[in-house]
């Protein structure tokens, strides 16, 4: 067996052990029904095990009413909201955020299909909303702080849209008025201001809170190793992911059923949960200190992230303010830049770049920029192989001049194993003084492959984890770059009107795509520009492994597979120019010919 094949073999068999034990290691998990929340809503939902947390130095949280409240928030009067991007309502139930939807992003592809909903009022099976109140400290009693099932009245404003802010009100009866304004931003930014006038006759302890509701998991909830879902939150600068399996593993509360963990925040920080391409998350004005809380309710399966401000003292005649916002909506990369260069620290860590940040980060800013300039992401994931090639096309030339010296070298090759008969040693240290003597690394030849697999690794992550991939068309059938291919050999490939098997069955694994298929074909001709090896393993490593990693990777999201298309075929251009440059001339047709023979060709120089 030569050194080259060993090589090749070597970095090949790698790449594709590595790929292919990632996903025995770490299988998608199999997603475990959400248990129904009905129950809960009618006996109770707003009890006091997930009312704000209590801490050292906070007064006493408020508990808030044990009746049912389904009825009552069914049957409350709302303030629309209208932006370029949300629309959706307001309780006046506690001035709940809980009716919340995205204009820009459909369910699925079909023009019909509904627009996503991100938040979801009480009484629904999979409620998400947001809460905002005030924790009540010595000498005040629950009901005398607005909380989840306060009835607010409108003050000012009608429908909540960009530069049309709403205001409500709330007087307590024993002389205390609070308000709350709402705002927002032509994005997904709500801004709340929370306001009190003492005239009670006495100095009133109470600290401000928001909170983030979620009963049960997400109905679309991924389960899948390489995604991470669940609280996500920053904390002077530490970002904290735990998903939502993992939320019962919080030190549990010996006087309820509660789990949680609190982080005192220092000065900039922020907590919520993250989806797939979703994100909630409540955020204090930076400078501000706070207790970052995030609870799981085993009994009645409900998750919850807070943001407790500090105790604020409000003397008699006096009154006090504090403004937090919240981000409901979707994670576009451009967005969420924005909203960390106005201040909200790490707000781009809300995307889980995974393990390989360092790569993931600048691959998709530069996918991006290709994107704006380009305006198809196919053809930009086409233009990025271009760049990434070009930029390892050093080490990829030193790769191919290596492997183009190691053909010249095979009559001194085969001289020394005729000398050394059976004595391997030998053979071995008269090859490295060969090696030595021309200057020829044996080992070149495998690094442009391994290179590319964090980078393969890279690319999967950002097209899997990023929006922007997310029903984003190349042409014709593939409309989805974030999706499997959709053609198969049942629809011709895409040319007849009907669609082909389910993504991800086994009959789209068997029945692949043309984007596959082109796949195994690119790397099969690759594979053409050196003759087949004289070992009949060697052959039978190299016959299959074209057609093994095609029905393999032919699950993966079609962008990815495109990127690899274009990636082989820039390889194999590379390759085949730089070795004709060192006078080395691959018989390609002759290499293809010889495939179907049981002899392997011999190169011709």
């Amino acid at each position: 067996m030569d050194n080259q094949n060993k090589n090749l073999i070597l970095a090949t068999a790698l790449s594709f052990a590595v790929i292919l034990g990632w996903f025995l290691l770490f299988p998608p998990e199999k997603p475990e029904p959400s248990p129904e929340a009905t129950q809960v809503e009618q006996t109770g939902a707003e009890q006091a095990p997930l009312t704000p947390s209590n801490a050292s130095d906070q007064p006493q949280a408020a508990t808030p009413p044990k009746e049912p409240v389904v009825d009552t928030l069914a049957d409350a009067p709302r303030i629309e909201i209208d932006t370029p991007s949300l629309v959706g309502s307001i309780s006046l139930v506690g001035g709940r955020i809980d009716d919340l939807s995205l204009k820009d992003y459909r369910v699925t592809l079909e023009d019909d299909s509904p627009i996503v909903s991100v938040l979801k009022p009480a009484g629904d099976g999979s409620a998400f909303y947001a809460l905002y109140g005030w924790a009540a400290g010595a000498g005040l009693a629950p009901q005398d702080v607005p909380g989840p099932n306060t009835e607010w009245q409108i003050e000012k404003g009608e429908t909540l849209a960009v530069d049309s802010p709403v205001t409500l009100i709330w007087d307590n009866g024993n002389g205390m008025t609070f308000r709350r304004e709402i705002s927002v931003d032509k994005d997904y930014m709500f801004t709340i201001t929370q306001s009190v006038e003492n005239a009670s006759g006495a100095t009133a302890n109470i600290a401000p809170y928001g909170l983030l509701r979620r009963h049960g998991k997400p109905d679309n909830l991924k389960s899948f190793f390489i995604l991470h879902e669940g609280m996500v939150g920053v904390a002077d600068g530490k970002l904290t992911e735990v998903k939502y399996k993992k939320m019962a593993d919080f030190p549990h509360d010996s006087r309820d059923s509660t789990r949680s963990e609190t982080t005192s925040v220092a000065e900039n920080g922020w907590v919520g949960f993250t989806d797939h391409y979703w994100m909630s998350t409540l955020i204090p004005a930076p400078g501000t200190a706070f207790k970052s809380v995030a609870k799981y309710d085993e009994q009645r399966d409900i998750y919850q992230t807070e943001a407790v401000l500090q105790t604020q003292q409000v003397a008699d005649g006096a009154s006090s303010s504090v403004t937090t916002r919240l981000f409901v909506g979707a994670k576009e990369w451009a967005t969420l830049r924005d909203y960390e260069r106005s201040g909200i620290q790490n707000f781009l860590d809300s995307i889980d770049w995974g393990w390989f940040f360092f790569l993931t980060k600048p691959i998709f800013w530069l996918l991006h920029n290709i994107n704006q300039l380009i305006g198809n992401m196919g053809w930009s994931i086409i233009g990025l192989t271009l760049i990434i090639k070009a930029l390892l096309f050093p080490l990829a030339y030193k790769s191919y001049v290596s492997m183009a010296k190691m053909k010249e070298l095979q009559p001194q090759m085969q001289a020394l194993k005729e000398k050394a008969g059976d004595d391997r040693q030998k053979m071995q240290q008269g090859m490295m003084e060969l090696y030595k003597k021309e200057k020829v690394n044996p080992a070149a030849g495998c690094l442009p492959i391994l290179m590319q697999i964090p980078i393969f690794f890279s690319l999967y992550k950002v097209i899997f984890v990023t929006i922007e991939l997310r029903h984003a068309p190349f042409f014709g059938p593939f409309q989805d770059l974030s999706a499997p291919d959709p053609t198969s050999i049942i629809n011709l490939f895409g040319l007849l009107p009907w669609a082909g098997p389910e993504p991800g069955s086994v009959m789209a694994t068997i029945l692949i795509g043309i984007l596959p298929l082109l796949l195994g074909i690119s790397m099969w001709l690759q594979q053409k520009l050196n003759p087949a090896p004289t070992d009949p393993t060697q052959q039978m490593i190299f016959a299959w492994m074209p057609w093994v990693f095609m029905f393999m990777l032919g699950s993966f999201a079609s962008g990815l597979v495109v990127y690899w298309i274009a990636n082989n075929t820039i390889t194999f251009t590379q390759q085949y120019l730089i070795m004709r440059s060192q006078g080395y001339k691959p018989d390609l047709l002759g290499n293809i010919l010889s495939s179907f023979s049981r002899k392997p060709k011999a190169e011709k120089k």
